[in-house]
């Protein structure tokens, strides 16, 4: 059960409506047609002290909640997005077109499937610091972003219990640190492209170093820019290079011609849709994220699924193998390199590991 955040003075203002769907979020992705919605709490505190007079959720929800004999909803499935990303990417034919159609595992004329758009997250609507206070935005973490995501699911949407999560990269670590927190929540977590052990080595490195190309660019400005620094296309280049699929994209772009055609567009492109101080506060979100000392309070199904190929989370390392045994009904899988995973982003490719998820839900009896 959700327990009741206080002081708690949150109001639901709910905008439920159909999505106009584009060609990729048309009607045979999924049995239900998507609906939008929104949440506003009044008074939010953040973990640091700081609060805000009222922060909006945003969130996507697909099929219809079933009720139990008790009144609560049974069929609650949440899917949480990584980084500075929205609800809505999963609404593609490698994630929605395997999961959620008529017979497939996520069959959304069965589940009640719920996709926020994550505090913060840039291309989102919910409340993030580009809207107007930048950078007086609070420093919101991980804690922070799991708070106001039970706030919306308890008081917008009547949801007190999650018969799934399923997290990719974030919304992975999240998913370890909600299920730590609040044990009794959720019954399985299928668990994509993330590790149980705190930010540090290169994958803290890393953040440091792109969250510095903007900070550290004058035309950043303390966060008071006028037009987008030029730091963010360097920070938009590493973060290029940590999500990439090195044997699929030797292939693909085989010429340095073509390497650098695609390089110009991507981050053309990201500039168009990043703002500098979303993507800093998103990234520095992580950093007193460590799930390691409690994964044994853990009392829901896991299933933590990583490929070799993944920058962010180098298989190698053995992290997974020597955490997951601590959790009592955890699982990990390592997949190897294929022509069908995507490094990182092989969490969008559901065909490639979905087989684990079915074992998943068969196991949690969901």
């Amino acid at each position: 059960m959700f327990a009741r955040w206080t002081p708690m003075l949150a109001i639901a203002m709910l905008v439920c409506c159909a999505l106009p769907a584009p060609a990729q979020q048309a009607a045979p992705l999924t049995t239900m047609p998507p609906k939008e919605g929104d949440f506003v709490a009044h008074d939010f505190t953040f973990a640091d002290g700081q609060s805000l007079p009222e922060i909006r959720m945003h969130y996507t929800t697909i099929g219809t909640p079933r009720h139990g004999p008790d009144g609560h909803v049974t069929n609650a499935v949440l899917i949480l997005h990584g980084t500075n990303r929205k609800g809505g990417v999963f609404l593609v034919p490698s994630f929605a077109g395997v999961l959620f159609g008529r017979d497939q595992l996520l069959d959304t004329s069965k589940y009640y499937l719920i996709l926020p758009d994550q505090l913060g997250a840039g291309l989102g609507k919910s409340s993030k610091p580009s809207e107007a206070l930048r950078a007086k935005f609070p420093h919101y973490d991980y804690a922070d972003m799991i708070r106001a995501l039970r706030l919306m699911l308890r008081d917008a949407l009547q949801v007190d219990h999650l018969s799934l999560l399923i997290g990719t990269s974030m919304g992975c670590m999240q998913g370890f640190m909600w299920a730590e927190s609040n044990p009794d929540d959720i019954d399985a977590l299928m668990l994509l492209s993330c590790l149980p052990t705190r930010i540090a080595g290169r994958n803290r490195m890393v953040r440091k170093i792109m969250i510095d190309d903007v900070r550290l660019d004058p035309g950043y400005n303390n966060g008071n820019y006028t037009q987008q620094p030029y730091g963010l296309r360097a920070a938009l280049g590493h973060l290029l290079v940590v999500g990439s699929a090195p044997t699929l994209w030797q292939a693909e772009y085989p010429t340095a011609a073509a390497a650098d055609k695609y390089v110009d567009e991507y981050i053309s492109e990201n500039m168009k849709t990043t703002d500098a101080n979303d993507f800093v506060y998103q990234y520095d979100a992580s950093r007193n994220y460590d799930p390691q000392a409690d994964l044994g309070k853990i009392r829901a199904h896991v299933m933590l699924v990583n490929t070799l190929d993944d920058f962010w989370n180098p298989g190698e390392m053995g992290v997974a193998e020597h955490e997951m045994p601590k959790i009592k009904s955890g699982h990990f899988v390592l997949l190897p390199i294929t022509k069908e995973t995507r490094g990182h982003y092989t969490f969008f490719q559901a065909a490639v590991w979905q087989k684990y998820l079915g074992q998943l839900l068969e196991e949690s009896r969901f």
